[in-house]
C-alpha cells in the first residue's frame, strides 16, 4: 500500500510539473488560429461551424472519460483500503449480486447512448452537404494539388513553398505550410469541395474548418466548409502517399467579398480554362 501511494504520489508530481510548464508557455500552449502553435495542447482555433461542433464533442466526451476515471481510481482505492487481508482477515463468499451486474451493464449503454447521440448530430451535419455558394474540386497528384474553380472556369496547381521563396514574402508563411497559389475563398460563404486523387489515395484537411476527406482515384469525394473569420488557414495531405507526402500542404486565404471579386478578376487572367494559360497543366513537384 505504501509502495502503491508513493506512485501515486509521483506521478501527481510529474503531471504537476508538466501543467506548470504548459501554462509557463502562455499562449503557446494553446492552438493557434489557423497553423499549429509551438507546444500546441489542442485542437487549432476554430473558423468553421463544423469545426465548433467538433471541439464542443471532444471537450464533451473528455469530461464523461474524466469522470469514469475518478470513478474507477476511486472506486479501486476503496477496494484496495477496505478488503485487504489486513483489514479483512475473513474473505466474503459472495459471487453474485443482481443489482451490480445489472447497473454495470444498463450504466455502459447509458453513456454510449448520451455520446451518440451527438455524435449522430455532428456526423449529419458534416455529410449533408447545403446549398453552396462557391464549388472547389480538389485533385490531389504526387505531390501537389490542383485546384478547379468549376463555374468561374480557372484552375490552377498550388505547390509548396521552398526556403528561398518563403524569405521573399514578408511575413514569410510557416516553413513546409505556405504554397505559390492557395485556394481563395470569400467569409462566411458556404463552399463544397470535391475531392478526387489523380494517381494514389490522398487526403484533404484542413484542421481549423474541421474537415478532412480522402482523395480517391477513380472517385469523386466531398466536403463542405463555412468560414467564418477571415484569415489564411493551413492544412496537409493526411494520407500516407509517397515520399513527398509531407511536402504537400493546403492553404485557404478567406477574405472579403470585395478582395475575393478583385482576386477573382485577375485569376480569370491567370488560369483560365481556355487553353491559353499554361498554369492549368499539373505542375511538376518542386525538389
Amino acid at each position: 500500500m505504501l509502495v502503491f501511494m508513493r506512485l501515486i504520489r509521483s506521478a501527481a508530481g510529474v503531471f504537476g510539473l508538466a501543467f506548470a510548464a504548459a501554462l509557463g508557455a502562455g499562449d503557446s500552449a494553446f492552438a493557434g488560429l489557423g497553423q499549429p502553435s509551438p507546444w500546441q495542447m489542442g485542437f487549432q482555433q476554430s473558423a468553421a461551424p463544423t469545426m465548433d461542433d467538433i471541439a464542443w464533442f471532444h471537450t464533451f466526451v473528455l469530461w464523461i472519460i474524466v469522470a469514469i476515471t475518478i470513478f474507477v481510481l476511486a472506486l479501486l482505492l476503496y477496494i484496495m483500503v477496505k478488503f485487504n487481508a489486513k483489514a479483512n482477515p475473513t474473505p466474503s463468499k459472495t459471487t453474485h449480486n443482481t443489482l451490480l451486474e445489472v447497473a454495470w451493464t444498463v450504466i455502459p449503454v447509458v453513456i454510449l447512448v448520451v455520446i451518440a447521440i451527438p455524435s449522430f448530430r455532428i456526423l449529419f451535419v458534416q455529410l449533408n452537404v447545403p446549398p453552396s455558394d462557391l464549388t472547389i474540386k480538389a485533385s490531389g497528384n504526387q505531390w501537389n494539388w490542383t485546384y478547379t474553380y468549376p463555374d468561374e472556369k480557372i484552375e490552377f496547381t498550388s505547390i509548396m513553398l521552398t526556403d528561398a521563396e518563403r524569405t521573399k514574402i514578408s511575413p514569410p508563411p510557416p516553413r513546409l505550410l505556405g504554397v505559390d497559389n492557395p485556394i481563395v475563398v470569400p467569409v462566411n460563404k458556404v463552399v463544397r469541395v470535391h475531392v478526387i486523387g489523380s494517381d494514389v489515395i490522398h487526403a484533404f484537411a484542413v484542421p481549423s474548418f474541421g474537415i478532412k476527406i480522402d482523395a480517391i482515384p477513380g472517385r469523386l469525394n466531398e466536403t463542405w466548409f463555412k468560414a467564418t473569420r477571415e484569415g489564411v488557414y493551413y492544412g496537409q495531405c493526411s494520407e500516407l502517399c509517397g515520399k513527398d507526402h509531407a511536402f504537400m500542404p493546403i492553404e485557404v486565404r478567406v477574405v472579403s467579398e470585395q478582395a475575393y471579386a478583385t482576386w477573382l478578376a485577375d485569376a480569370k487572367k491567370k488560369f483560365a480554362l481556355d487553353g491559353s494559360a499554361p498554369a492549368t497543366a499539373v505542375a511538376a513537384a518542386k525538389d
